[in-house]
């Protein structure tokens, strides 16, 4: 993995990133001088943040992973007050003893979910009164209803 990305460095590339990807394709008009061509097609991909990407990213936010908070620099810096943070746990965040960080990662995940939330909910309620609720009536009543008599050619 090193070789790669020191192969990447001295290349000028890149490494590349694996996630999922949303591609949309639309048609576009061709240049006005060219008349009579027919419509292009135009496909666009952009990487996309996964829920459970997003969920982690916001609860290391302001405190590093347990494992990666457990050495002598976040020893040192928690004893000081000095926020590192991020998934490697070696991003300043700021001022801040541990009790407080966790304090600010379950805000930060506290908003995360109402923002997931409400992407989830309609912003209009749904209207349901032209349908019975079914606790006004019987079922034996409603079948006995629905069956057609027998009629005998007699």
């Amino acid at each position: 993995m090193l070789l790669r990305l020191l192969i990447g460095v001295v290349l000028g590339a890149s490494p590349a990133m694996a996630g999922p990807v949303v591609c949309t394709t639309t048609l576009e008009a061709p240049d006005p001088p060219e008349v009579g061509l027919a419509p292009v097609e135009l496909t666009v991909c952009e990487p996309v943040e996964t829920t459970m990407e997003l969920v982690e990213r916001r609860l290391f936010t302001w405190t590093a992973p347990y494992a990666r908070g457990v050495n002598m620099l976040h020893q040192v810096t928690d004893l000081f007050g000095i926020a590192l943070a991020g998934p490697s746990g070696n991003r300043l965040m700021g001022f801040g003893f541990p009790d407080q960080t966790v304090i600010w990662d379950a805000s930060a995940l506290d908003n995360t979910t109402h923002a997931l939330i409400e992407q989830q909910s309609s912003p209009m309620p749904l209207r349901t009164m032209d349908l019975s609720n079914g606790f006004d009536s019987s079922l034996t009543i409603e079948a006995a209803s629905e069956v057609a008599p027998i009629r005998t050619l007699w």
